[in-house]
C-alpha cells in the first residue's frame, strides 16, 4: 500500500499544493512552523476522519477561506482508491468520487501508523492516551469496534444520567439494572477486542525492541481492566450503585482500561529516560505496522513527525533498519544521510513543497 499523490486546497498553510510521493521513504525538511506536519495530518485525515490534533475542521482551513480540500490518490495489492475530503460548514467524504453517510467508512481505506511529538506522552500521560491508542489501531483493522465503542460509551452517558436523576429526583434505582446488562454488554465486546489486540502487541513488541536496543531492553505489556466476564461485571455494578449514585458516574467499566510497560522490569513511565521512553513509543508503532500486515497482507503508510529528536544515532539507524516494504514520510529540520534507501526528500518553506 502507497500514497501516490497529495493535494491540498486552503489547507492549513497550503493553497493548492500537489505531491507527488516516492513509494518508499520521502523526507520533508526545512525549518520549524513552514507546513510539514500539515502534510501528515492530511494524510492522517483521510485514513482516520479526524485530526491528531486539531479540535474542530475549522481550524484546518486557511485563514481568510471559507472551504479546504484534502485529495488522495493511493495503491492497494488490488486496486487504486481515492479519498476527497471537504471542509466548510461541515466535513464531506467521498471515497472514490462516492459522497459518503457515515464518518466512520473512511476507515480501512489507507491505513496508517503515525508518530508524533505528542505521541511520548501516551506512556507518560493517563489512561485516556493508551485507550486512544488501541481505539485508532483496532478501529482501523475492524470498524465495527467503533461502532460497538460509540454504543458503550453512549450507555455509559445514560446511566450516568440517570444516576444523577437517582440522586436529584428520587427515581427508583432498580431501572440501574438496564444500563448495567448494556453496559456488560458491549464491555464484553470491546473487552475481546482489546485484549486480542494487546496480546498481538505483546508477540511483536518485545523481538522489536531488542533489536532497536540491541538486546538491552527487554519490553513487557500488562492490560489492566475492570471486566473479567460478563455476570461477575454486572455484580460488580450493582455493588457499587450506592457510591455511583453519591458521586453521579460509573467507577468500574472498560472506559477506565489501561496498559502498563515495563522496561527490564521497570514501569516506563515513572523510570524511563525521556529516549527510552520515546524508543518504547516507536516500538509500539512498529508494532503495530507488523499487526496491520498480518491482518491485511500488506503494509500500512508509516508517519513519522520530528522522529528523530532525543534518539541517539544508533537507535535511530536500528530503527530505520527495522522499516522495510513500507512506504514512510518523515519530517524532520535537516536533510540526512539514507544510505542504501530509495528516497526523496522534499524542501517545505512558508507553505510550498519543492521536490529535490
Amino acid at each position: 500500500m502507497y500514497i501516490k499523490k497529495i493535494k491540498l486546497i486552503n489547507f492549513r498553510n497550503y493553497y493548492n499544493q500537489e505531491i507527488i510521493l516516492n513509494e518508499q521513504l520521502n523526507i520533508f525538511f526545512g525549518n520549524n512552523a513552514q507546513g510539514k506536519t500539515n502534510i501528515l495530518e492530511a494524510i492522517y485525515i483521510g485514513a482516520i476522519g479526524k485530526s491528531f490534533r486539531a479540535k474542530k475542521d475549522k481550524e484546518l482551513i486557511n485563514i481568510g477561506q471559507k472551504e479546504a480540500k484534502i485529495e488522495i490518490e493511493y495503491q492497494k495489492i488490488d486496486r487504486q482508491g481515492k479519498i476527497k475530503i471537504e471542509l466548510e460548514n461541515k466535513k464531506t467524504i467521498y471515497i472514490n468520487e462516492i459522497k459518503q453517510k457515515k464518518l466512520s467508512n473512511i476507515l480501512g481505506n489507507i491505513n496508517i501508523v503515525m508518530f508524533s511529538p505528542e505521541d511520548i506522552e501516551i506512556l507518560k500521560d493517563g489512561p485516556s492516551k493508551r485507550r486512544k491508542f488501541l481505539n485508532i489501531m483496532i478501529g482501523q483493522l475492524k470498524p465495527k469496534y467503533i461502532y460497538y465503542l460509540n454504543m458503550y460509551l453512549k450507555t455509559l452517558e445514560q446511566r450516568n444520567n440517570y444516576l444523577r436523576q437517582i440522586k436529584m429526583e428520587k427515581k427508583p434505582k432498580e431501572l440501574l439494572e438496564i444500563w448495567d446488562e448494556k453496559l456488560a454488554e458491549y464491555s464484553e465486546i470491546l473487552y475481546q477486542y482489546r485484549n486480542e489486540y494487546i496480546e498481538k502487541i505483546k508477540s511483536k513488541i518485545n523481538i522489536i525492541h531488542e533489536q532497536i536496543t540491541k538486546n538491552e531492553e527487554n519490553i513487557q505489556i500488562k492490560y489492566v481492566t475492570d471486566y473479567k466476564e460478563k455476570i461477575k461485571y454486572i455484580q460488580e455494578l450493582k455493588k457499587n450503585w450506592t457510591s455511583d449514585i453519591i458521586r453521579g458516574y460509573t467507577q468500574k467499566g472498560i472506559h477506565k482500561d489501561d496498559f502498563i510497560v515495563y522496561i527490564n522490569g521497570k514501569e516506563v513511565s515513572t523510570y524511563a529516560s525521556q529516549g527510552q521512553n520515546r524508543t518504547v513509543i516507536l516500538s509500539l508503532k512498529l508494532s503495530e505496522l507488523q499487526i496491520i500486515y498480518d491482518e491485511i497482507g500488506e503494509y500500512p503508510i508509516l508517519l513519522l513527525d520530528d522522529f528523530m529528536s532525543e534518539l541517539d544515532k544508533n537507535r535511530r539507524k536500528n530503527f530505520l533498519d527495522n522499516i522495510k516494504n513500507t512506504q514512510v514520510l518523515i519530517t524532520c529540520t535537516d536533510d540526512f544521510d539514507k544510505k542504501n534507501k530509495m528516497w526523496i526528500s522534499y524542501k517545505v518553506k512558508n507553505g510550498n513543497v519543492d521536490k529535490l
